[in-house]
């Protein structure tokens, strides 16, 4: 290699970038187009590759690499399938190490390739180097293990091919690729049913194919879905199903390439509407053709994953043969093969259906059975569909159901796998229809079917004394709670009736009847299951939409419960269904108004008297034996609590009006504003309480002030002492979770009381941007004004999709039109606010004013 050649000249140079610049853009061009007109995967992806691999080559000869040398082509791209936007990775392959000339060209080559717009991963390398990183890296192994020949010398990168080959260990290559797999899952939380998943490095990916391609080669398996066939690891059906996937993916990543002109890889909102009409699919009376088109793509994701499954354990078990001890009969059906649950012989399910839900009460019932053997699952997945009507209206049948959603362990896991297998679609008719569905309502980020199997998961954590530091409240309810299985049921059916047009609750109220009386639940529990279906939101709605310090709105509440029972299985449900919707959804916050509700409700179900129901004189107690706790006199805060009236201590809890009452006591009648910060002892965020003397903008000047500084309101407890005193209370979040919020109470503190005591300009919100989600599923705008029942005062109701702001423009508005407010409950459920306001004002009286009033807010609120 020690041989001179002239480097190419500037002018050389740039004739070649010009030259093979045209060539790729000509050459992606026809092959887009050739695509357009007839969809199809491999003329696509083996011509990109053909193509690059012929201006390489020409790019070798025109810099003179020497003969010592190849040019490899390896990853997807050795496998030739180079996506449209793909990048390219090559492996320069040297017999010996670089002299400074071969660098030099090498480095210009290299430096050439991406002038001419070839995206390159690269590495320049000995066959030596590359075995050695190959033994090192799993990654550096399973790249070279698709190594294609492109160029240069063909006997270097033979015997290369050869030395890797003998390099190679498949057993210990299956292993890292199986737990590279894992931390993969982890990586994209472990489901393939994100609203806007990766088609490359999600579960159910291509990537999860590509793993069991790799895994093949190494094994000497082959490259092709029917090499796997052909040795007995898949069936023939298995094998032309996986090439369907595949394709699918595959054409769901080109599209995408070709949408965005980039290598992307995620249907993200802003692809997928566009994606689901290159696919053809067109919107239906209740559901978006983007919606239609994801639910292909789960269902794709899900055989995806369940075939990966099959195959990995098949490659265990050709790896690793002797690794367990012989197989330990359970009943004449099943055997125990290395910790998984075995069928005896391929036809079980053929001669005995029922053994379709029979498995899965074993593995919860057998705690040894870690999962099922690959031909137990694939035997699974062929019989499925022998769950017709004659065997759901078996009573054999419906008798196992019911005891899979009665067991003490793996009740959730159990379903979860069911769903994966296809069998909870063909027992439950009415499940097929949300499986994938997604839900553009803005706060669920799982679709219906996942959403429901997660809100499982949290009933049952709830009966788990493991769990019960979590939320020890709803363990001790759910403890003991009879028949907790009925819950079950209910978080089954609560939103299965999603996407059928018209009210889900109604709907699955039907279904969720027939289900129970075809299984022969006695009326009174039959009668509770639907009354939990029907009212599922119900709590949720009141909790975070009312004034719970009203004895009417908890009244109400009592009537439609009508008994412990009844509240205890509510309450269970609607926490779990919450934080079942998304872990933006959900904080403390919202936990401590279900619970306040709760209790309130509860006392009156117990006799308790409207004040007793209400808890003022119990908050009143527990707020005096805090002070004591802290050392003030008896008698220390009547100061303070003389100004105030019942509703002020109906609307705080004991905790906040020992606090209040601490920080004011010494000064009721102070000149000064008083901001006092702490963070929230109900979860996450800051509490903030501002006192002084009120000024009709102050809840203005509060919102444009929290949010120059970046949070959200999720609560605002507004209230006028009898002299005229402002005593405003907020629970500010973080929603970017990027703040540390105890570093920043003192500068909060200093900084609200210098702009209030120096009347400075009211702080406007700089217009923050809408997220992707409120652009490509906007929400309509709502505003309701009506008095409430006692005519003292109106209910301002606002929905919109939530920005940066938001809350400023309502109060802006409310003092322009000399509102005055007295409290806003603010519910913020992902990216949709529902907030209510309780409001007074002359001009609220006068139908016109209304009129313009809401239309005012309506243009503030649009987006």
């Amino acid at each position: 290699m020690s041989e001179s050649a002239p480097i190419l000249s500037p002018d050389t140079t740039r004739a070649l970038i010009t030259r093979y610049k045209t060539r790729l853009k000509t050459g992606g061009e026809a092959l887009r187009e050739a695509y357009e007109a007839r969809p199809l995967t491999d003329p696509i992806l083996k011509g990109r590759s053909h193509l690059v691999d012929a201006v390489l080559a020409d790019l070798w000869q025109d810099f003179q690499l020497p003969a010592g040398a190849s040019l490899v082509a390896v990853g997807g791209y050795g496998r030739e399938e180079l996506f449209p936007c793909s990048d390219v990775d090559l492996l320069f392959l040297l017999d010996s190490e670089a002299d400074a000339d071969l660098e030099e060209r090498l480095a210009q080559m290299i430096g050439l390739i991406w002038d001419i717009g070839l995206d390159i991963g690269h590495s320049v390398r000995t066959v030596a180097e590359c075995l050695d990183e190959a033994g090192r890296d799993v990654t550096v192994m399973t790249n070279l293990l698709e190594a294609r020949f492109i160029h240069g010398n063909r006997q270097l990168y033979d015997a290369f091919e050869t030395d890797l080959r003998g390099l190679l260990n498949p057993g210990q290559f299956f292993k890292a690729k199986r737990l590279e797999q894992e931390q993969r899952y982890t990586r994209h939380n472990e489901t393939p049913y994100s609203l806007e998943p990766n088609c490359k490095e999600s579960p159910g990916g291509l990537r999860d194919l590509q793993l069991i391609g790799w895994i093949s080669r190494a094994a000497g398996f082959g490259t092709h879905w029917r090499d796997l066939a052909r040795h007995s690891l898949i069936t023939d059906e298995e094998a032309t199903e996986l090439r369907e996937l595949e394709r699918f993916l595959q054409h769901v990543r080109i599209r995408l390439h070709h949408l965005t002109g980039r290598r992307e890889d995620r249907l993200l909102f802003d692809h997928q509407e566009k994606l689901a009409r290159k696919f053809g699919y067109d919107a239906t009376e209740t559901r978006r053709a983007s919606e239609v088109f994801m639910q292909e793509y789960y269902r794709t994701a899900k055989k995806v994953t369940q075939l990966n499954t099959i195959l990995l354990q098949n490659f265990g078990v050709e790896f690793f043969p002797n690794r367990y001890p012989a197989a330990i009969n359970i009943n004449e059906r099943f055997q125990c093969v290395r910790e998984l649950l075995d069928v005896r012989d391929e036809g079980v399910f053929d001669r005995h259906p029922s053994a379709l839900l029979e498995c899965f009460l074993l593995l919860e019932q057998r705690s040894e059975l870690k999962g099922m053997t690959a031909r137990t699952l694939r035997a699974l997945w062929r019989g499925r569909k022998l769950i017709n009507a004659e065997f759901r209206q078996n009573p054999t049948n419906r008798a196992l159901f019911l005891r899979l959603l009665q067991q003490r362990r793996g009740v959730v896991h159990e379903l979860r796998r069911m769903n994966q297998y296809g069998i909870l679609s063909f027992y439950l008719p009415a499940w097929r229809r949300i499986v994938g569905q997604m839900q553009h309502d803005l706060f669920h980020v799982y679709t219906v079917d996942q959403h429901i199997l997660q809100v499982l998961r949290n009933v049952r954590r709830f009966m788990v004394a493991e769990h019960a530091h979590e939320y020890p409240l709803l363990t001790r309810i759910c403890t003991g709670f009879e028949k907790p299985w009925l819950i079950y049921i209910a978080a089954l059916f609560h939103d299965i009736a999603k996407g059928r047009g018209g009210d889900h609750s109604k709907l699955g109220m039907k279904d969720a009847r027939d289900f129970c009386e075809a299984h022969g639940l006695e009326e009174p529990d039959t009668a509770l299951v639907v009354w939990l279906v029907e009212h599922h939101l119900s709590m949720s709605n009141v909790a975070q939409k009312q004034d719970l310090s009203d004895l009417e709105v908890i009244q109400r509440f009592a009537t439609l419960v009508g008994n412990e029972r009844y509240l205890n299985a509510l309450y269970i449900l609607s926490h779990a269904d919450i934080r079942g919707t998304s872990p933006k959804v959900w904080n403390g916050w919202k936990g401590k108004l279900l619970e306040d509700l709760y209790f309130a409700t509860q006392r009156l179900l117990r006799g308790a008297t409207p004040q007793q129901a209400l808890g003022t004189p119990i908050r009143q107690e527990d707020a005096r034996n805090l002070l004591r706790y802290y050392g003030l006199r008896p008698g220390t805060e009547d100061t303070l609590w003389d100004q105030l009236d019942t509703v002020y201590f109906l609307r705080h809890d004991a905790e906040d009006i020992a606090w209040h009452a601490r920080m004011l006591y010494f000064r009721v009648e102070t000149g000064e504003p008083i901001v006092k910060a702490r963070l929230s002892h109900v979860g996450e965020g800051l509490q903030v309480m501002v006192y002084m003397k009120d000024q009709k903008d102050l809840f203005m000047r509060l919102c444009g002030f929290f949010s120059r500084l970046g949070f959200s309101i999720a609560d605002a407890k507004i209230h006028t002492t009898r002299h005229g005193y402002a005593l405003d209370s907020f629970v500010l979040l973080d929603p970017g979770q990027e703040l540390h919020y105890r570093d920043l109470i003192n500068l909060l503190e200093h900084d609200l009381t210098e702009r209030l005591a120096t009347h400075a300009p009211v702080d406007r919100p700089a217009g923050g941007r809408l997220s992707r989600e409120v652009k490509h599923f906007p929400i309509t705008p709502e505003v309701s004004i009506r008095p409430d029942e006692r005519g003292q005062h109106h209910i301002m109701s606002v929905t919109a999709a939530d920005r940066p702001g938001l809350l400023f423009g309502v109060a802006e508005t409310l003092v322009h039109y000399g509102i005055n407010l007295h409290t806003a409950k603010i519910a913020t459920l992902g990216e949709r606010v529902e907030d209510t306001f309780l409001i007074s004002g002359p001009g609220l009286s006068q139908d016109a004013q209304v009129l313009k009033i809401e239309s005012d807010l309506l243009e503030k609120l649009a987006v």
